[in-house]
């Protein structure tokens, strides 16, 4: 085995390129200390994990941050949008969850922004059981299709509506909210409600022009005011276009508004019109994709104007403010993958940053009532629970050595967290480049920035002197009971099934050996099929789409089958579903949903309706299986049977880690190597939780 390691490098000065980031923006009364702006996003966490959300926070302004701001929150108990967990806002009890928060924001000198959302035509009430309010009668819009209308407004909601408002306005300044906004983007606020003509329809006053269809903002804006007085700034969150064509609030209908409320908020902050054309994926959108929609905006304001792109480079972030697009450099994502980066521009440690790699996982908390995962940042919604933090690790807690076999996506992050914490660490890879799973996908299209996964974990351990790489170092339970290791994390990963075991199919079916039977290993190793090619997914997420489209561009006519009702469909909840399956169908992929597949004979397949039960054939050439997987364990296995022999060897604890141990989601090896490394000769719990939680109370 050959060792290659990097020495630790001080923290240089900020480069001078980067000081107009850093420049304070008065914001109204307030008076932001930098450009860093964390646009408001959901966690999973909202009313059932407040403490676990407000440190989340906190850690942002530790980071740096200007201005920090919570998810979404719901000011009044007739518009909310279970099963969704946002955090609320509708009375006393919602006050010392909201305050914690504001107090965390504040700690390290950032601004605390509140979203204050009235859902409207998105709020479905499920829990409350309120019928629901809208501009005019429609069909609650939700990703869920509720079978729930809203009801039409008329003057008295209008005025129930403002006083909720003041209500929310008067809590959010007792909380110590420095920033008021009023959610009016991606559809979810009853402002963009009553701004697009797709949902008002009404003869009113409040209705018909644009003048009359923003006259409920202005109301609402100018109530904030009466309330706050000039300790808080008002914002407002608007769509830059609803991407409904002249039925809808369009991008130039946008601009007519701001021109003709120029003065109207404190800030104006815009996002594209839906939450998938907003935080759509990098295999869809690139950094930086709403530049055209909100170039100019700026100058039809003297207000600051905030807007977002998943900026990651610093130059990037420049050219925004240099160019005139924007005053603040807003951030979800790339706040949620480091949020640290403003403090690492700041230090010159542009190296030092977890780029956001795009892939949308920290949206499934959201979208799964769960909380939130990053795949660049174990550490996030843990902060509370687990006590871990993004650039801290306690020390280590004795002079034992670490051997992780494997450097994947759990071996790296394992072998860097260990590293941080002082460790003598040896990573062994079989092959010749880092990475595992992540520097394959990644060669796949539209997934080259998920090599930021590899690239920033391999970067950090070149710095450590404690931490030795071995290539070309294939392992077997004699090598590692012969090193001496004192704890063995095994890493090695795991393989695409090709028997068509899934979901659908749990036990083998007939498979003929005359059919050419492909898996995602095979195509990513540089094999490819001849001919007309049927891709099957049992797997749901993206790796069935991404091949077909590989093989697209690789001259194949190919199929597309699927037990499920659409293409990808455990995408919905990374908000690429939609463009996944238009992606497919413009390639001209022969898409058939609801065909679980029976049969693979010499010349094509059999599949089965999965809801009729009817057989269908699909003449074919090759097939390409993507469905389960199965872990690479058997290293551990080999060991774990030697288990009498550790003792003698100096061993003390061997562990299976990341895909080798379950089969998921790169997010959960990550995880799973940085969770070793955390929990490296911890006490045994015994039958504690291993994380804190948050119950609630019981009330007469």
């Amino acid at each position: 085995m050959q060792s290659e390691s990097g020495l630790g490098l001080g923290a240089p000065a900020r480069d001078q390129r980067y000081d107009i980031l850093f420049e304070p923006v008065r914001i109204g009364p307030v008076t932001a200390k930098n450009r860093f702006y964390q646009v408001p996003h959901c966690n999973g966490g909202g009313y059932r994990d407040p403490s676990a959300a407000a440190e989340m926070r906190r850690v942002k302004s530790e980071g740096g941050w200007g201005v920090i701001f919570t998810e979404q929150v719901e000011i009044h108990h007739s518009s909310e949008i279970t099963p969704f967990i946002e955090l609320r806002i509708w009375d006393e009890d919602d006050m010392p969850g909201l305050t914690k928060m504001a107090d965390a924001i504040h700690s390290n000198g950032a601004l605390a922004g509140i979203e204050l959302a009235y859902s409207g035509a998105n709020g479905p009430n499920l829990y409350t059981r309120e019928v629901p309010l809208a501009p005019s009668h429609t069909p609650i819009l939700t990703f869920t299709s509720d079978p729930v209308q809203a009801r039409a407004m008329d003057r008295e909601d209008i005025r129930n509506l403002r006083h909720w408002h003041k209500l929310a306005y008067r809590r959010a300044k007792r909380a110590g909210y420095d920033i008021l906004c009023l959610y009016g983007a991606h559809g979810f606020g009853v402002i963009q409600h009553f701004l697009s003509p797709r949902t008002n329809q009404r003869t009113d006053e409040y209705g018909g022009s644009l003048e009359n269809r923003s006259r409920l903002l202005k109301e609402l804006i100018s109530d904030a005011r009466d309330e706050v007085g000039d300790t808080c700034a008002i914002a407002v969150r608007l769509s830059l276009d609803e991407l409904a064509g002249e039925q809808g609030f369009s991008n130039a209908q946008l601009r007519d508004m701001v021109a003709m409320h120029a003065d109207l908020p404190d800030l104006w902050d815009f996002a594209h019109g839906t939450w998938e054309a907003c935080s759509g994926t990098s295999r869809f959108k690139p950094e930086g994709a709403q530049e055209d929609l909100i170039r100019g905006l700026k100058q039809l304001t003297p207000r600051p104007v905030v807007g977002v792109g998943r900026f990651t480079s610093a130059d990037m972030m420049v050219r925004q403010v240099k160019q005139g697009l924007m005053d603040f450099i807003g951030a979800a994502r790339p706040s949620i993958a480091d949020p640290f980066l403003p403090k690492k521009i700041n230090e010159g440690r542009i190296e030092d940053i977890r780029e956001c790699i795009g892939c949308n996982i920290c949206v499934t908390g959201d979208m799964t009532m769960s909380l939130s995962r990053c795949t660049q940042n174990s550490s996030f919604m843990e902060e509370w629970r687990k006590g871990w933090h993004p650039e801290r690790i306690k020390a280590k807690a004795s002079e034992n050595k670490v051997l992780v076999v494997g450097a994947g996506p759990a071996g790296l992050s394992a072998a860097h967290k260990a590293g941080l914490r002082g460790y003598e660490v040896a990573l062994a890879e079989a092959g010749t480049e880092l990475g595992g799973r992540v520097t394959r996908e990644a060669k796949l299209p539209g997934l080259n920035a998920w090599a930021r996964v590899r690239d920033y974990r391999q970067g950090q351990i070149q710095k450590m002197t404690n931490v030795n790489v071995y290539r070309d170092s294939a392992l077997t339970a004699d090598d590692i009971l012969g090193f001496g290791f004192e704890h063995v994390a095994i890493a090695t990963g795991a393989t695409w099934r090709r028997d068509g075991i899934a979901r659908y199919n749990l036990l083998p079916f007939s498979i003929d050996p005359a059919m050419a039977v492909f898996t995602p290993d095979d195509l990513m190793a540089g094999k490819r099929p001849q001919g007309h090619v049927v891709v099957y997914d049992d797997d749901h997420y993206y790796m069935a789409s991404v091949l077909a489209e590989l093989l697209v561009a690789n001259g194949n006519t190919v199929t597309f089958l699927t037990p499920s009702t659409k293409v990808a469909e455990w995408s919905v909840n990374t908000l690429e579903q939609g463009a996944i399956q238009a992606r497919l169908l413009n390639l001209g992929v022969n898409v058939r949903v609801t065909r679980g597949l029976a049969e693979v004979k010499a010349g094509g397949v059999t599949c089965i309706c999965t809801y009729t039960g009817r057989e269908e054939n699909f003449a074919c050439d090759a097939v390409v299986m993507v469905t389960a997987r199965l872990p690479e364990d058997q290293l551990f296995l080999d060991l774990k049977a030697r288990s009498e022999e550790w003792a003698d060897h100096g061993i003390a604890s061997v562990k299976v880690i990341g895909d080798a141990n379950a089969p998921a989601a790169i997010a959960w090896a990550t995880y799973a190597g940085h969770r070793y490394a955390e929990e490296l000769e911890e006490p045994d719990r015994g039958d504690a939780l291993p994380f804190r939680r948050e119950v609630a109370g019981l009330k007469d």
